[in-house]
């Protein structure tokens, strides 16, 4: 009998004035290649992130470096300068 885990992104969605990336992924447990169980969990990436301190603000754009390929390729494509501009001014003003 080998039981196995294996771990898949099975969805990816885009949603929002801010193109927020939702990643659902799925853990997969199989026993001879057939799936005994199956769990979810969901993660959602902003474009930017803002902090305020003291009156100042400081944007970070999200690194995506340790994402899929294809999370990557998502963000570049949706995560304009416009978008990121957009929501750094709707940070701000809370």
């Amino acid at each position: 009998m080998a039981i196995t885990k294996e771990t898949v992104e099975d969805k990816i969605e885009i949603v929002g004035d801010y193109k927020t990336i939702q990643i659902r992924e799925a853990t997969i447990i199989k026993e001879d290649g057939v799936e005994l169980t199956r769990s979810f969990h969901r993660r959602a990436l902003d474009c930017v992130s803002s902090l305020e301190e003291d009156g100042t603000w400081t944007h970070s754009d999200t690194n995506v470096s340790s994402e899929s390929s294809e999370v990557q390729g998502i963000s570049a494509a949706v995560w304009t300068t416009a978008i990121k501009n957009a929501k750094k001014t709707a940070n701000e003003a809370g």
